[in-house]
């Protein structure tokens, strides 16, 4: 936990406690009041500890029953920072678009799409590419079938894949389709 920012509103004693045990759990600790934590908000990789829930906040711990164990307290924050730092490795922006790898969503303003795993990994796949990607590789490397295979699951699956992109988010050009393979399209 060494840049996690653990901000401590409207909360005193559990700021007190937490700065006197500081060197053994290798936070940031800060305290706010109702003036500045705002400024708190929007910064990376902090989890606010409350009595009463902030509107529009996720990353917060609210405790509203005492006493509390500060082996569960630590607990608490670990576990709230884990998730933290996994969901911010889960999401992903491919052009215009958010990819959601836990959730394997894709969204575009208020509209999402709901995609199966084979298509995600097919996506990811593709934008980490340098340029066309051919079909036997695709095959290969998201499919796990022999090049030399003879089948068409590949084509199929694209198919479907940008019908339903098409469908949704009203875009044909997200994954663009040349007589070698396929590619996601990149604004340059």
């Amino acid at each position: 936990m060494n840049n996690q920012k653990l901000v401590i509103y409207e909360f005193n004693e559990l700021y007190k406690i937490l700065i006197e045990i500081n060197n053994d759990v290798n936070l940031i600790i800060k305290k706010a009041s109702k003036n500045d934590i705002s400024d708190f908000i929007s910064q990376p990789n902090t989890l606010i500890l409350t009595q009463k829930k902030i509107s529009s906040f996720d990353n917060q711990i609210i405790f509203n029953s005492f006493p509390v164990s500060i082996l569960k307290l630590l607990e608490k924050i670990n576990t709230q920072f884990l998730k933290i730092n996994f969901n911010k490795q889960s999401d992903i922006m491919i052009g215009s678009y958010k990819f959601n790898l836990n959730s394997r969503e894709m969204y575009q303003s208020d509209l999402k799409l709901k995609l199966t795993e084979k298509e995600i990994n097919s996506i990811i796949y593709l934008f980490n590419s340098k340029g066309v990607v051919k079909i036997d590789e695709l095959q290969s490397k998201v499919w796990g079938y022999q090049p030399e295979l003879e089948t068409h699951t590949v084509e199929t699956h694209i198919y479907r894949l940008r019908k339903k992109i098409l469908q949704k988010f009203n875009d044909e050009n997200f994954i663009l389709t040349n007589r070698n393979g396929y590619e996601i399209y990149k604004k340059k």
